[in-house]
């Protein structure tokens, strides 16, 4: 399972091991190597500070090296929810940040000598049930000041039942920006630390200290460019519901090649564009299957089922590659980007993109270091302020209701279940119990690993993900490997050994 983005995208810079980040200070420590946390970093050095960048595994090791890579002002229902939500004057603010993260980003394409592969975006609808969902997007864009309109040729090999376009939005290769990006922090004195993973931000004496496991950094303020905050300061673990999707990509004959990008707005959820291959060959590349994580059953199922409507629709070979995507939309349907409650002005935080983070980060990374310099923007200021409205508030109670829900039922499955794991196939895993304790095991390349079963978060019981072999908790969607360590998601620490959690469990009985 490798995105088709790393098969094919420029090596990404980063610091040499030393000197090491630990026990020096900083101006700003960004934490996350993702599209945010890079574009954050850029813009704070082009001002001359001094920025590290702190990433837990690699340089776009989770979702901007595995988006689809669109950066699109048509964002499948999104404005019609966000309006849903808040209302018209924050739909207009953010299509205005998604208009000025776009064209910051195109911008910096263009500096940099990168393609700008301009497409025309396409929402659609699979049956007539759908169309009021397309109106109300339709007009929601009009309010919006975004020229979408009906589709009469949706370039789609297959029928629709009726769709709205809009020209001149542009695909990307994330980990190609990602990689100019990083060139830049370095080539302005920043420094990026991979295998550098963060657990905490501590106040001392009006400065941070940003704990890792490797030492202390320290720095005026934080950035957390993490997908979801680490930090459990300002709950937004409980105010996110988390997304996890897969992406296929597939050799397609020549007339059954979409020439847009495009994207479902019912069932089936499909996303489509075009991408190179490592061959420089034309691939399709398909994305489908979304669910919630840690609650996606039978992923290998999910997988089956989006190469089987590729081979149907499109008339795609084998399947080459594939991976997967996590995101967040927040229950007020807007990003956020601004303070962190409780970091009193030096601590930063982005999170809730649903899925459109091509140009929401570009978007969040500009309001976050307008903030830190004093600057204003309009329209980050209304997006920070706007309520959830009672949509929003019920769809908060809804999802905090199915995580309270999984925390009694899961952990009543987990006491009850059986001790035996030794008739585990390749690629399963299972929780069982031994004696009182929940334990996640697995077989994977032919070995057995036994971990905790207990999410290091806020103790939710993990279930296994055959398709991507890792360990997802239902509550919060923190991820794991069938190893224990931590993948992403608010967890910072890695799941004991079977034999670490028996002993934890004996100490604390005494």
């Amino acid at each position: 399972m490798t995105a088709l983005w790393h098969l094919t995208g420029s090596p990404i810079p980063v610091s040499p091991a030393e000197p090491s980040p630990h026990g020096r200070r900083f101006d700003t420590v960004v934490v996350g190597a993702g599209l945010t946390g890079l574009v954050t970093a850029v813009l704070l050095t082009r001002a001359g500070q001094r920025v590290a960048v702190l990433e837990a595994r690699t340089v776009g090791a989770v979702t901007t090296g595995h988006t689809t890579g669109k950066l699109s002002l048509l964002q499948g229902s999104v404005f019609s929810q966000v309006r849903r939500h808040v209302g018209d004057e924050a739909l207009v603010a953010y299509a205005e940040a998604n208009r000025e993260g776009q064209a910051w980003m195109v911008r910096e394409l263009e500096r940099l000598g990168l393609p700008i592969d301009r497409r025309s975006a396409v929402t659609y609808v699979n049956d007539d049930s759908s169309l009021d969902s397309l109106e109300r997007e339709l007009e929601a864009c009009r309010v919006a000041g975004v020229d979408a309109r009906w589709a009469d040729d949706t370039g789609l090999p297959f029928a629709t039942a009726g769709a709205i376009t809009l020209d001149r939005q542009v695909q990307l290769q994330p980990i190609d920006v990602l990689a100019a990006l990083a060139a830049e922090v370095l080539e302005r004195g920043g420094e990026i630390h991979e295998r550098t993973r963060v657990q905490g931000v501590d106040e001392i004496d009006h400065a941070l200290e940003v704990q890792t496991v490797g030492g202390v950094v320290a720095a005026e303020r934080c950035v957390l460019a993490t997908g979801v905050p680490i930090l459990d300061r300002g709950l937004f673990f409980a105010r996110l519901q988390p997304s996890r999707s897969f992406v296929t990509a597939y050799d397609v004959p020549e007339d059954r090649i979409p020439r847009g990008m495009h994207i479902s707005i019912d069932a089936p959820d499909r996303s489509l564009r075009t991408a190179r291959g490592t061959e420089g060959e034309t691939l399709v590349v398909v994305g489908g299957g979304a669910h919630t994580t840690g609650r996606g059953g039978d992923t290998v199922r999910t997988l089956a089922e989006l190469d089987a409507w590729a081979q149907q629709q499109l008339g795609a070979g084998p399947r080459v590659t594939w991976w997967a995507a996590q995101d967040y939309q927040r229950h007020a349907s807007l990003p956020y980007a601004g303070p962190l409650a409780g970091g009193h002005g030096r601590i930063f935080t982005a999170t809730g993109y649903d899925k459109w983070g091509m140009t929401n980060a570009v978007a969040a990374s500009l309001a976050i270091v307008s903030q830190m310099l004093g600057g204003r923007l309009d329209w980050a200021d209304t997006m920070r302020h706007a309520g959830p409205g009672i949509a929003g508030v019920a769809d908060a109670v809804r999802v905090n209701a199915e995580v309270a829900a999984h925390v009694a039922t899961d952990w009543t499955k987990a006491v009850l279940s059986g001790s035996g794991a030794e008739d585990l196939a390749e690629g399963e895993g299972r929780v069982v119990r031994e004696g009182a304790r929940p334990v996640a095991v697995s077989r994977v390349d032919g070995s057995i690993c036994r971990v905790s079963a207990v999410c290091t978060h806020l103790g939710g019981i993990l279930n296994w993900n055959p398709a991507e072999r890792s360990w997802d908790c239902p509550l919060h969607a923190s991820r794991f490997s069938a190893k224990g360590e931590a993948l992403e998601g608010p967890a910072v620490r890695d799941l004991a050994s079977a034999a670490e959690h028996s002993e934890r469990a004996e100490n604390s009985k005494g």
